[in-house]
């Protein structure tokens, strides 16, 4: 559809990425489409069930869109891989997530992961992912983005992000960086507040921005922004994604992005409770955003919309600042549709090459001669479960447990599931349960940015008992070793999907060895590059 033939809601709509609540078409996606005549569909949790279920899904809502004569949809999700992952079901492969890929640090296994991740989705319809995180994670204290990110190094991120974006679109997949302009120096989840990175210019070139200066030079297709105030960059205590300062002046200008410019989710409490969401869209249209994300309500979404239609029959925004993003969108959305191609891998294949990256990925911090474990002792696994779920701490559908993987390994082995935040009660059990057994391997889970004060005395309490073999491994979080007394082992994985856990367990029977390093800095003893030798 040509933008001379749209009217100006059909082109405002272009610029919406919506999402509703169901695993079929309701109302809701119908009325998105029809009436409001939106650009793009946001994929979670709530609308997967299967895999032909998805097709299906994808099937029905290009339908709809070619039905009333508009371009065909972006259909989206965020497939980052590793703790941040959609579509958790039979006929999808999980793959490492970014800060196990820093840790192999092979941007080959990198590309062939994000390769398969981009396979898998554009088979579902699912044409553009919000992916990669190009977040710097310099910051231990970090609750939103932490194992989302590939590292500290600014560099090894930038290598990495640009191996997946060209990943992605070398099938046809729109790769969508972020979160401009860097959120991983913040200790606030902009789901909840607003976060302020206060570093000055130069160190900003230096360190968040490199990761974005290369992705646009390989010709990114979408760059998402940060609900996140940068004092250097806009003065007016302005998040990124409401500021002209950083989205035009930066961004478009600076940088020379010709790109879709995407604002994170509109209803994220950093706008929502600040300025609101339908002001919100405004503004960021105003500042150069092409592409506004409200995610879930459908009121919200109406008023968004509709301020945007408001605005520019008032004179507030200019019709060609409309037209020009439109030109953009449409033009990203023609050439991806020109390439879309789908390759397909053998499950014997993919499951080695994600074998494969898990051994190399986890990480050996620390082992004074706890390890390898014995088959012919007793073993206490402690496994915290995901209790409080949200956005970035998934619950998996076929979740398999560091005991499941272990069982038969050893003479003796019981697992013992805790909560992540547990009580006095699960924490006076644990200590114990511990007492009858020679190995204790406790499995640690961070989900924000400091381990849970139960967890930590778990093992703080373990370590004043006598016992033949100790282990910590932190399951998500590197920085859990900081919480809790001098431990004799501890390892890294970086997520808990089943490969990983799969492969742990032969890291700690010797079967495997680990073989990463540590792509961001614990702390003054184990900094970035580290292993154990």
């Amino acid at each position: 559809m040509s933008i001379l033939k749209m009217s100006l809601e059909q082109k405002i709509g272009q610029m919406f990425m919506c999402g509703f609540a169901t695993k079929g078409l309701n109302d809701h996606a119908k009325t998105l489409i029809t009436d409001y005549h939106v650009g793009g569909i946001i994929y979670f949790r709530r609308n997967i069930n299967d895999v032909k279920q998805v097709a299906d899904l994808s099937i029905a809502l290009q339908e709809i869109a070619a039905n009333e004569g508009l371009p065909p949809l972006w259909i989206s999700t965020d497939q980052e891989g590793g703790m941040v992952a959609r579509i958790d079901v039979d006929g999808i492969d999980l793959i490492p997530g970014n800060m196990a890929l820093g840790a192999a640090d092979n941007t080959e296994y990198t590309y062939k992961a994000a390769q398969l991740n981009a396979s898998q989705l554009l088979s579902l319809g699912i044409n553009m992912n919000l992916a990669p995180s190009l977040d710097v994670n310099n910051n231990a204290k970090n609750p939103i983005i932490g194992v989302r990110s590939f590292g500290e190094r600014a560099e090894k991120v930038s290598e990495h992000g640009v191996a997946v974006v060209n990943a992605y679109q070398d099938l046809g997949l729109s790769a969508v960086g972020k979160h401009f302009p860097g959120h991983g120096d913040t200790d606030v989840d902009s789901h909840h507040g607003l976060a302020v990175v206060a570093h000055d210019i130069t160190r900003l070139k230096e360190v968040e921005l490199l990761p974005f200066v290369k992705a646009i030079e390989s010709g990114i297709d979408a760059i998402m922004t940060a609900h996140v105030i940068f004092s250097a960059i806009e003065p007016n205590d302005i998040p990124a994604t409401l500021s002209s300062a950083v989205l035009n002046d930066l961004l478009r200008v600076e940088m020379g992005f010709e790109g879709i410019i995407m604002t994170d989710c509109l209803e994220m409490h950093a706008i929502s409770r600040n300025v609101g969401i339908a002001e919100g869209a405004v503004q960021a249209v105003l500042a150069g955003a092409d592409c506004i994300l409200v995610s879930h309500n459908l009121s919200s979404q109406i008023e968004a919309i509709s301020a945007v239609k408001e605005a520019v029959e008032s004179g507030r925004i200019s019709e060609s600042i409309i037209d020009d993003s439109v030109k953009r969108i449409l033009e990203v959305k023609h050439r991806r549709a020109q390439q879309l191609g789908v390759i397909s891998s053998e499950d014997e294949q993919t499951k080695s090459l994600l074998t494969e990256i898990a051994c190399k990925s986890i990480t050996l911090v620390k082992d004074e001669g706890q390890l390898p474990l014995k088959s012919d002792e007793s073993l206490l696994v402690i496994w915290p479960e995901v209790s409080l779920e949200n956005q970035m701490d998934e619950r998996w559908n076929r979740l398999l447990t560091l005991g499941m993987a272990l069982q038969g390994q050893v003479s003796e082995l019981k697992e013992l599931r805790i909560c992540s935040e547990p009580s006095e009660a699960e924490i006076e059990n644990a200590v114990s349960t511990a007492k009858g057994y020679s190995q204790i391997v406790m499995a640690t889970y961070t989900a924000g940015g400091v381990l849970p004060i139960g967890q930590s005395d778990i093992v703080n309490r373990l370590l004043e008992q006598e016992h033949t073999r100790f282990v910590v491994t932190a399951t998500r979080n590197p920085y859990d070793i900081n919480e809790i007394e001098n431990v004799p082992a501890y390892l890294c994985c970086y997520d808990n999907t089943s490969i990983m856990i799969q492969s742990l367990a032969s890291v700690l029977m010797g079967l495997q060895e680990a073989e990463g390093s540590l792509p961001v800095t614990i702390n003054d003893l184990y900094t970035v590059g580290w292993k154990k030798a």
